[in-house]
């Protein structure tokens, strides 16, 4: 007697073998979501969207969104740099964002990108502290630049990076006075006081994430939450308004060939130039 087959739908298939399914697209040059593997997912950026932050911006990267505030407070600055003030980056994966999230601490994925991320910043040298400096040895500005992720379906990296730098970009801080240990701000509004000021930002850094999937190296742009689940790896390429390369994230113990690394960086600066596009469009 002949054993029966077994036959399954697509949504089956992909849930007992998500890599094999996969597979079945990669070799064909497309990915199941219908995009080329080369192809990065339609991105908006919205300035303004916190009333009562210093600055703030949302950025939508396919199905994730982080909504990034920068707030600024009077502190005392260290010892060891008493003219200079601080920059807070973080970065929040909470359960209302996905369900692959616990409540309690920060995960290991938030505590990650929020070190790559403040790594980059300090790297890239995006501000000089110094000119958050109010009286040198008395008080400086802090920054908390806070990265909320409100949607998550991969590649979180770019999307808080993207949405910290366009967040800096507009801060607007109202100029303070030091008198005998007392500090005083100007009244009316930060976003039109004439007695404020901006930030010079030196560097304005953006990324490009790979996926590595595969024995073959298939390098997949801009990967969704699923595509992160069977991949190998991640790459994140940070490059500054001049095509500058400013660092390299890995994520996991995938390798590739130096080859394979140029082609990512080449494939970085085309979506950073469109990054940029798109945020100086809003």
């Amino acid at each position: 007697m002949a054993t029966p087959a077994f036959t399954f739908t697509p949504s089956t298939f992909q849930k007992l073998h998500p890599a094999e399914f996969f597979r079945r697209f990669t070799t064909e040059g497309v990915r199941p979501d219908g995009r080329l593997l080369d192809a990065f997912r339609p991105t908006t950026v919205h300035h303004g969207v916190i009333s009562t932050a210093n600055s703030s911006a949302m950025v939508r990267i396919g199905g994730t969104t982080v909504v990034c505030g920068v707030k600024a407070e009077v502190a005392e600055p260290k010892l060891d740099a008493p003219d200079q003030g601080y920059l807070v980056p973080n970065v929040e994966l909470s359960p209302m964002c996905s369900s692959k999230f616990r409540p309690g601490p920060p995960s290991e994925q938030a505590q990650a990108v929020s070190e790559a991320i403040n790594r980059v910043l300090k790297e890239s040298k995006v501000l000089d502290l110094k000119d958050l400096c109010i009286e040198e040895g008395k008080a400086v500005w802090v920054l908390y630049v806070d990265a909320v992720c409100v949607a998550y379906d991969g590649n979180i990296f770019d999307a808080a990076l993207a949405a910290i730098m366009a967040a800096l970009k507009n801060v607007r801080i109202r100029k303070p006075t030091y008198q005998e240990g007392t500090i005083k701000v100007s009244g009316g509004s930060t976003a039109t006081d004439e007695n404020s000021f901006t930030l010079n930002l030196a560097r304005a850094p953006l990324s490009a994430t790979f996926a590595i999937f595969d024995t073959t190296l298939t390098i997949l742009a801009d990967p969704n939450v699923t595509e992160e689940s069977i991949s190998d790896g991640q790459i994140s390429i940070t490059l500054d308004e001049t095509g500058l390369l400013c660092g390299v994230t890995k994520i996991g113990a995938a390798s590739c060939s130096q080859s394979v690394m140029r082609d990512c960086v080449q494939s970085a600066k085309k979506r950073t130039l469109q990054l940029r596009a798109i945020m100086s469009q809003q």
